[in-house]
């Protein structure tokens, strides 16, 4: 269902360039935070580590650098255009190889553009980094509305809303006819609309997350199988999806004042969704890593307006892609990495729903895939795009 928004006017370039009064007030609000108790057998199993807290917010304080990572982000060419009302902000690293395959990248919570600074480079410019030229990708890196330096939606868009405008974003701003869609997380959910709606400019999407469902339900024993699986591991995960998706406004008044709330809120799920060595963390994501995802929620006040999309996939009908059991038709690439927090279902549900020509069990990693594992994740979108250029 494509949806035109009229004559779109031109991309502007964008900066990242936070006011010092900002960056003081974060440090200020970090530095008085008020600890408090966690249960002695704590760990993790409570939520945030009280311990890694501390010494994550001491690093914060004393060690990290915000204008050393915003200089790494603005290594990236990057842009604004208005589309819909509000203005979309994506990084846009164009290859210089005429025949590059266009490919927008989508994020999703509690994620940001700063996942894919590890894949930007060798996405677009593989013979800088061992590749081959032909493999080369023209990279669109956009911020999901609500969140981070794009616009904020006058109330909650859901996946689907999201998918039109970076249809949009693709067609008519920057004037690809035909384009590669990939994502995780919400990503997955707006990648899997692009092919679903705007197909034919989107010629094939590559997912490295499952949250379609098909409106049958799981069939066979083995697709039962799993269903009652993943029912059971999302048991302690459903809270903070839940109050998102029901009182997300009730929940950003405590956030919006605290940085280390905000911190810990996020820190928890890079911890529980990543393929980490037991409960540590800093086993896969540095702190550097972590704090720069989390000031990007900081700096641009969008912790509020990020958990809206929970909201609006709810209102556009859940994860149900077609009630009438239509799939994507458009050729899937499907990346299974082993630690993702939603498991993947068997690949004959996972065929009701895509029409799946790649399917790579991956060897290690899990949620945050292109952080993770980004060499794994660059070789499977090249491989998969070599069966569709």
């Amino acid at each position: 269902m494509e949806q035109s928004f009229g004559e779109l006017a031109p991309a502007q370039p964008f900066r990242i360039e936070v006011p010092d009064e900002t960056l003081d007030d974060i440090r200020r609000r970090v530095g008085d935070y008020p600890w408090h108790e966690m249960p002695d057998d704590g760990g993790w199993g409570y939520g945030a580590n009280l311990d890694y807290m501390k010494e994550l917010c001491a690093y914060w304080l004393d060690e990290f650098d915000w204008r050393r990572q915003e200089a790494r982000i603005n290594r990236f060419p990057q842009f604004t255009a208005p589309i819909d009302g509000i203005d979309i902000h994506f990084v846009h690293e164009r290859s210089g190889n005429p025949d590059a395959l266009p490919l927008i990248i989508s994020h999703g919570w509690p994620g940001s553009v700063v996942e894919f600074l590890d894949i930007i480079g060798p996405l677009a410019h593989p013979e800088r980094h061992g590749g081959n030229a032909e493999d080369a990708f023209d990279v669109v890196a956009p911020s999901l509305p609500g969140f981070a330096f794009s616009g904020r939606p006058p109330r909650p868009w859901g996946p689907r809303r999201m998918a039109r405008v970076f249809a949009a974003l693709m067609t008519d701003v920057l004037g690809y006819r035909g384009y590669l869609a990939q994502g995780g997380d919400w990503g997955g959910a707006i990648s899997s609309w692009l092919g679903y709606e705007h197909a034919p400019a989107c010629r094939a999407i590559h997912l490295n997350i499952m949250t379609m469902r098909h409106p049958d339900g799981p069939g066979g024993a083995e697709e039962e199988a799993w269903a009652a699986r993943f029912e059971e591991e999302q048991t302690l995960e459903n809270g903070y999806r839940i109050q998102q998706a029901t009182r997300p406004q009730t929940l950003s008044y405590a956030m919006m004042d605290s940085p280390v709330g905000v911190a810990a809120w996020l820190v928890e799920k890079f911890n529980s969704w990543s393929d980490t060595v037991g409960d540590d963390v800093e086993s896969v994501h540095t702190k550097d890593a972590l704090l720069t995802n989390i000031m990007v929620y900081l700096v641009t006040r969008t912790f509020n307006t990020a958990s809206w999309i929970y909201y609006g996939r709810r209102e556009e009908g859940g994860r149900v892609l077609s009630p009438q059991g239509r799939r994507v038709e458009v050729p899937t690439g499907c990346a299974l990495f082993p630690a993702e927090l939603l498991s993947w279902p068997p690949r004959s549900y996972v065929e009701r729903v895509y029409n799946v020509t790649r399917w790579t069990e991956m060897p290690r990693g899990g949620h945050f895939a292109a952080m993770e594992q980004p060499e794994l994740f660059i070789e499977d979108v090249r491989a998969f795009a070599r069966t569709v250029r």
